[in-house]
């Protein structure tokens, strides 16, 4: 056993395959069959362009920059870890973090020694701006799904200048976002690095592909880009990305949002009668909720009762949330599965009938379960 802890992730684990999993945020349908289909015909006899010139291109028309400013990145952990890292060697020695948040954030700042500073809201993270920082804004937020305003922009973009921070963007789950819109000025954009994520939406977490976009300056540009390992990206994580601003995948990931919104609606209210108080106010693909009563204070015996019946919630103690529970949107097949799961375990409240959900949706997309 390694005398190094090892990361941790309340997704997939080594059990048996989950047939419900709640704990994943990727898109309930399963992949756009042409962005399926271009992972699987991806060229694995050779490497990759090792600069991804033509890659790094197109990614740069679709967001209106300049190549140079596009960084193919291994997933969003390599991602986060690389660009902590190119702060640390450009003297950064503190880093703010949201609370919760995706521990990932601050796993790469311990691990080089760097000071953490943790925040709750945009406010409580401006009046922390007090010293120059690496500053991590998740929008919409994992595992909360809350998502800054104009004001808290505002806010926050005053006292990056005061302090001399640099800001980061991580926008894993925009492209999933079921309420508003993102409210990120343009101006702060373009002086912020933004991490994009597009396996979450495009329903294939296990293909590992990311990038970010560097700041208009062009601030550690040069040092995030040769940090990257040799071929940072393998053939298929290249074709996710060109799937990825592909016009007709983006016109079919659009398309399956309002479909969302209402299994979102309808399994808030299932969950609910199940007993979860469910907590409000996100704007993406998931949430956060307590537990049942009867499981509150110990929750291990009904995870570990739902996972023997193939059904996996994100157990939110890894965000200091011991007893919460953070559920994505599910198709109705799963929420059918989860109720009648519950029901072996007691201490809740009456269920309404299952064939309320079946009847609220006519889709002709095949639902999958991705893990």
């Amino acid at each position: 056993m390694s005398r190094f802890p090892l990361p941790l992730h309340g997704g997939t684990d080594a059990g048996p395959p989950v047939r419900h999993d709640f704990s994943t945020n990727a898109h309930p349908l399963g992949p756009p069959p042409a962005a399926l289909d271009a992972v699987l015909r991806a060229d694995r006899l050779r490497y990759p362009d090792p600069a991804y010139s033509a890659l790094r291109a197109r990614l740069g028309d679709w967001h209106g920059v300049d190549a140079d400013r596009v960084l193919p990145a291994s997933g969003g952990s390599e991602a986060i870890r690389r660009l902590t890292l190119a702060a640390m060697l450009s003297g950064v020695t503190r880093v703010c973090v949201p609370q919760p948040g995706f521990g990932d954030y601050a796993a790469a700042a311990h691990a080089l020694g760097l000071q953490v500073c943790g925040y709750e809201d945009a406010f409580q993270l401006a009046d922390t701006l007090t010293l120059p920082s690496l500053v991590w804004v998740c929008d919409p937020n994992n595992p909360t799904g809350a998502s800054f305003g104009a004001a808290e922009w505002t806010a926050v973009a005053l006292a990056l200048g005061h302090s001399g921070s640099q800001l980061v963007v991580d926008q894993a789950y925009g492209a999933l976002r079921l309420g508003g819109g993102c409210a990120l000025p343009q101006a702060i954009a373009d002086g912020a690095w933004r991490l994009v994520c597009p396996n979450k939406a495009l329903g294939m977490t296990g293909v590992r592909g990311a990038y970010l976009l560097g700041p208009r300056d062009g601030l550690w540009v040069d040092r995030v880009a040769e940090l990257a390992p040799s071929w940072v990206l393998s053939a298929e994580g290249q074709a996710l990305l060109e799937a990825w601003t592909t016009p007709a995948i983006r016109d079919e990931l659009e398309a399956s949002l309002p479909l969302l919104r209402e299994w979102r609606a309808a399994q808030w209210d299932r969950m609910a009668a199940l007993g979860f108080d469910q907590i409000d106010g996100g704007v993406a693909n998931f949430w956060l909720a307590a537990l049942p009563a009867p499981w509150l204070a110990t929750p291990k015996p009904l995870l570990e009762g739902l996972r023997a019946l193939g059904i996996k919630l994100r157990d939110a103690s890894s965000f200091g949330l011991p007893g919460l529970v953070r559920v994505s949107v599910q198709a109705p097949e799963a929420v059918d599965a989860l109720t009648a799961a519950m029901q072996t375990f007691g201490g809740h409240r009456a269920l309404p009938a299952a064939p309320s959900v079946h009847g609220a949706f006519d889709t002709t997309v095949p639902v999958e379960t991705t893990q």
